[in-house]
């Protein structure tokens, strides 16, 4: 555990070590980073960060008691914790090489800033070998450093002595991947990697290949289509053989970190490998009662329209203004309120109380207020029978 120090101490530390700054210019930076941080960290903390930052230490190892945001993140840290939802789980890798050996494994979290990835080393990566981590679940990750990778991307990465907990009753409602997901007519040449939510509309048989080394390789290739636009997907090798048996037409599925390419005929691909994660999720036809909706389900209902609210505009963490109508659907066992976001908002115009509606292929997540809530997505389909 660190010392106490006051903001004074460490302000002092700052000026003595870096004597171009002055007192007024750090306590403008303690603004600007108290800002940024929602009033969620201390004066303590964020002189630390300004501290590392200016190439300042103020101890042994700058550490951390309260949990960071992903977006207060950046590399040098130490003693990091961190908490967020699940979205992408890797396979544990061995590694060797000179006089070091050990396993390896990668994990994508989200929280209300962004999706980081977190790196486990050797006894670390065990948890995944022993299917103690899996996408859903809302993990906290202590004693954590920070660094950056070869894109200059901040990760975090859990050695000896870090720790893992899984929060099962987390007050926070952290979003899933589908929040930070771009929309595939979005796409352009200024992306490299891309986080994709879609239904795959058709897909085609893999196909083998002579690899350099004289090696065999395995392709294949799907259409995913959202509400914006289709694109082709190019799957290379042992992703193939994970995801052959999965993909059909009309499944619905999470892509995290496929790299974009330009084709030789103009336009984009999405290519995934082993650095990529896809979570496929069958389309349920099977309708469900609303007493039975549970986090994380694809699913089907039908209900009669108990509330309206207006149409309004709402901005992305993207900085996007986007449509999002609001109604609220019961049956016979319960109510739950349904989320239409974008340009499928263009059907309701007319919704009125008392209407019955089918709701095909609705996501279920926490909302408003510890709630369950339904949330459109590319593939969800209504039926509107008006009153």
């Amino acid at each position: 555990m660190c010392k106490i120090m006051t903001p004074e101490e460490i302000i002092a530390i700052i000026l003595a070590k870096q004597p171009e700054l002055s007192e007024q210019q750090i306590q403008e930076m303690l603004k600007e980073e108290r800002e940024r941080s929602g009033g969620l960290l201390g004066d303590e903390t964020l002189l630390r960060l300004i501290a590392a930052k200016s190439g300042v230490g103020v101890t042994k190892h700058l550490e951390f008691r309260e949990v960071l945001s992903s977006g207060h993140l950046f590399a040098g840290l130490n003693d990091v914790t961190v908490e967020g939802r699940l979205v992408a789980v890797f396979p544990v890798r061995s590694f060797s090489g000179g006089e070091k050996s050990g396993k390896i494994a990668n994990l994508m979290l989200v929280d209300e800033e962004g999706i980081l990835r977190v790196v486990l080393w050797n006894d670390k990566a065990e948890v995944i070998e022993r299917d103690e981590l899996r996408v859903g679940q809302i993990v906290r990750f202590l004693h954590g450093y920070t660094r950056e990778d070869k894109y200059g991307k901040v990760e975090l990465h859990l050695g000896v002595k870090s720790r893992i907990e899984v929060n099962d009753d987390s007050q926070v409602n952290y979003p899933d991947v589908e929040r930070f997901a771009s929309k595939i007519g979005e796409i352009t040449n200024t992306f490299n990697n891309v986080h994709l939510v879609g239904v795959v509309r058709e897909v085609f048989g893999s196909k083998t290949f002579t690899k350099g080394d004289g090696t065999e390789g395995k392709f294949m290739r799907f259409i995913l289509v959202d509400d914006s636009a289709e694109i082709t997907v190019v799957v290379w090798n042992g992703k193939v053989d994970v995801l052959e048996g999965q993909l059909r037409p009309k499944v619905c599925l999470y892509l995290v970190n496929g790299k974009v390419k330009e084709k030789d005929g103009g336009g984009f691909e999405v290519h995934v490998d082993s650095a990529s994660f896809v979570q496929v999720q069958s389309v349920v036809l099977q309708r469900v009662k609303l007493s039975d909706l549970k986090e994380g389900d694809i699913v089907t209902v039908e209900g009669e329209v108990s509330n309206v609210e207006s149409l309004r505009e709402v901005m992305t963490g993207k900085g996007e203004q986007i449509k999002l109508f609001n109604f609220e659907l019961r049956d016979e066992t319960g109510s739950v309120r349904v989320s239409v976001w974008r340009s499928q908002t263009e059907q309701f115009s007319d919704l009125k109380l008392g209407d019955e509606i089918t709701v095909e292929n609705g996501f279920v997540k926490m909302g408003y207020g510890n709630k369950l809530e339904i949330s459109t997505r590319s593939g969800t389909r209504f039926t509107i029978r008006s009153i």
